[in-house]
């Protein structure tokens, strides 16, 4: 037998009065008898694919970024950044929960991202590590506008972490892959006889990384052009490898 003290409507939960005589009530309100009609009335909807999951992510995402280019993180709200993706806030916050959700997954689509387009661009002769190393280090220039595009986005994402400690535990890992590959580079030309004597590879690939990114802040700035930049890079890039001919 039915308790009705325990009765509670089928929409929102609230409980339910105890029924005197007649059909036990099953909502509280009329407005949710309309939703639960609603409900009965409207077809149940599919659930969506795994590849239009990330398709509505990576839009959502772009909005993120493009935001962060154009006018700076600290205006990508959550309605912002619906309006700018073209979905509603609800899309939004069932692709990603919380907006520290959505900064940080827009964070890793960009890394992920730029990481699989450097890996397209870098082509380099496997015996010819300065070239290596040149061309690993041009991925922090905006020499082009898919990594202008990108390194305003990042440094967007950088300001914001300087006041953000919770984004500032993600953006600002204790790991660093890029100057671990440039010291990898430098120690395998060390094996092969390629650099000069006397280089700390971990130390000098601590200033190549920093020395790109500065240099590339100030491409972003127009303080500096691109011919300026890459020969400062290529005179420290001699400063450690020998010439080919004394190889």
């Amino acid at each position: 037998m039915r308790d009705e003290k325990e009765a509670r409507c089928e929409v929102c939960g609230t409980g339910l009065a105890p029924a005197g005589r007649g059909r036990p009530a099953r909502y509280c309100s009329r407005s949710c008898q309309a939703r639960a009609y609603r409900a009965r009335k409207r077809p149940p909807l599919p659930e969506p694919e795994p590849q239009e999951l990330e398709g509505r992510r990576r839009e959502i995402a772009g909005a993120v970024w493009r935001i962060a280019a154009g006018r700076g993180l600290h205006e990508a709200s959550m309605r912002e950044i619906a309006a700018e993706a073209g979905v509603s806030l609800r899309s939004v916050q069932y692709h990603f929960g919380s907006k520290h959700q959505l900064l940080v997954g827009a964070l890793k689509l960009l890394h992920a991202d730029n990481e699989r387009r450097a890996c397209e661009r870098i082509d380099h002769d496997p015996g010819d590590p300065r070239a290596l190393l040149n061309a690993i280090l041009e991925e922090c220039l905006p020499l082009d506008e898919e990594r202008r595009f990108g390194l305003r986005v990042l440094s967007a994402y950088y300001s914001r972490s300087l006041t953000d400690p919770a984004l500032a535990a993600v953006f600002l890992s204790a790991e660093h892959p890029l100057e671990d590959l440039v010291a990898w580079v430098i120690g395998q030309a060390q094996e092969g006889g390629a650099c000069r004597p006397g280089l700390d590879a971990r130390h000098e690939a601590d200033l190549l990384v920093s020395g790109a990114v500065g240099l590339g802040g100030d491409m972003l700035h127009g303080r500096r052009g691109a011919a300026e930049v890459t020969a400062t890079l290529g005179y420290h890039l001699d400063r450690i490898f020998k010439p080919r001919a004394d190889r």
